[in-house]
C-alpha cells in the first residue's frame, strides 16, 4: 500500500494504480528488488561489513553481490523508464509553449517536478542536475519512504509501556472518527511523542556514511584526546575520507537526554532537553532523517506513513517474549523473532479489540 502511494507521489502515472498493469508489474519487480536489497539475516556479513569501513577491501565479493547487482539493475532500469516518460512530458509542454519554465507543467509528481526544474530555460547551468542525478533521488525517495516506515518499532515500543499505548489509545478516540485527516492527527499532541520517541529510540537506519570531497576541518563540541594524548578541538579530514555518522550514539546520548536517554518514555517530548537544541536534524532534534541539504529526501512520507498507521480500536501484545525480538541492520533495521531466523523479518503481535462502549 505504501509504495502504491508513494508511486503516485513521485511517478509521472497517469491512470490510476489499481488500475495500471504497467505500473503493477513495476510495482512487482519493485517490490521483489527491495526484497533482494533489504532482506534482512541473523548471520554476520564480515565481508560486506570490511568493504563499507575500508575501501581498500571493496574488491573482495560477497555471497550476495550478483543478486544484488540484478536488483539494482531493476530499480535503476525503471527508474530510467520512468524519467524518460517523465521528459517526454515536459518537452510536449516546451513544444506547446515555446519553452519550459518552473510554473508552466502541471504534472505535480518527485520525478516531473525535478525534471522540470532542472529544464527550466530561467535556471542557471551552474544549477541544473545531470539525468543520473535526478535518477538517483528516485530510489533514495522509495526506500525513504517506503522501507523504513514499513518496519518501525512503534508497536513493539507500545506493547513495552502499556501506560503509554492507553495514553495514545484514549487521544486518539478524542477525534471521533475511524477516517481521521492529516489535520486531525497533527493536533494529537501524544501521537506526536509516540512518533518522535519511537524514531528516537529504534531510528530505522542506524548510522551512515559519507565520503570528503575535499580536505576539510571538523570541529569537535567537546576536546578530546588522541592516542598520543595529544588534546584536540578538531578533526582533519582528507578528500576521498570515510566519515560516519552514528544516528542511534547521538539519539539515545545521555549527555543529551539523560540517564533514561535509552528508555521509551512519549513524555519526554514535553520537555525537550535544552541540549537537544543544539542536533543539527532535520526533523524533531534527532539525527534519524539527518539533516542539511542531504538530509533524507523521503522523511516526510515516513512521518505521515507512521501517523496514519495509529489505531485505536485494538490492543497490541507481542506474541512471544520481548527477548525473542531482535534487530538485524541490512541498510535499514528490521524486526526478527531470535528463535525463527529463517521466519524473516517479522514481528508477531495479539491483537484485542478494545471495547468502545
Amino acid at each position: 500500500m505504501t509504495l502504491d502511494v508513494i508511486g503516485l507521489a513521485v511517478f509521472p502515472i497517469k491512470d490510476s494504480i489499481t488500475n495500471s498493469t504497467p505500473w503493477r508489474m513495476r510495482r512487482n519487480e519493485l517490490n521483489r528488488a527491495f526484497s533482494t536489497i533489504f532482506r534482512s539475516s541473523t548471520r554476520s556479513r564480515v565481508i560486506p561489513m570490511l568493504r563499507a569501513a575500508l575501501p581498500i577491501f571493496r574488491f573482495l565479493p560477497a555471497a550476495r553481490d550478483e543478486e544484488n547487482k540484478i536488483a539494482n539493475e531493476t530499480m535503476a532500469r525503471i527508474g530510467d523508464q520512468l524519467l524518460r516518460q517523465s521528459k517526454a512530458g515536459i518537452l510536449a509542454n516546451e513544444k506547446e509553449h515555446g519553452k519550459v519554465e518552473k510554473t508552466a507543467f502541471k504534472q505535480r509528481d518527485l520525478l516531473s517536478l525535478l525534471l522540470r526544474a532542472n529544464m527550466s530555460t530561467d535556471l542557471p547551468p551552474s544549477q541544473r542536475m545531470t539525468d543520473d542525478d535526478v535518477l538517483a533521488q528516485v530510489p533514495t525517495f522509495l526506500v525513504a519512504g517506503h522501507e523504513t516506515t514499513s518496519n518501525d518499532m512503534a508497536l513493539f515500543a507500545l506493547t513495552q509501556n502499556t501506560e503509554a499505548q492507553t495514553k495514545l489509545r484514549e487521544e486518539l478516540f478524542t477525534i471521533g472518527t475511524d477516517n481521521p485527516n492529516m489535520d486531525e492527527l497533527n493536533s494529537l499532541p501524544y501521537l506526536d511523542a509516540v512518533v518522535r520517541e519511537t524514531l528516537r529510540i529504534h531510528a530505522p537506519v542506524v548510522m551512515t556514511g559519507r565520503i570528503a570531497v575535499q580536505d576539510d576541518i571538523l570541529p569537535l563540541g567537546e576536546p578530546i584526546r588522541d592516542v598520543h594524548g595529544n588534546l584536540l578541538d578538531s578533526i582533519k579530514i582528507k578528500k576521498g575520507q570515510s566519515v560516519m555518522i552514528p544516528v542511534t550514539a547521538i539519539n539515545r546520548s545521555k549527555a543529551i537526554w539523560g540517564e533514561d536517554a535509552k528508555e521509551f518514555k512519549p513524555e519526554r517530548w514535553q520537555h525537550v532537553p535544552e541540549a537537544a537544541g543544539g542536533i543539527p536534524g532535520v526533523w524533531g532534534n534527532l539525527m534519524t532523517f539527518l539533516g542539511g541539504p542531504r538530509a533524507c529526501i523521503g522523511y516526510r512520507f515516513s512521518l505521515v506513513d507512521a501517523v496514519v498507521h495509529a489505531r485505536p480500536a485494538f490492543e497490541f501484545q507481542l506474541a512471544v517474549p520481548a527477548d525473542e525480538i531482535i534487530k538485524k541492520t541490512t541498510i535499514v533495521q528490521r524486526p526478527l523473532v531470535k528463535s525463527d531466523p529463517k521466519g524473516g523479518s517479522r514481528m508477531p503481535l495479539i491483537l484485542k479489540p478494545v471495547n468502545l462502549g
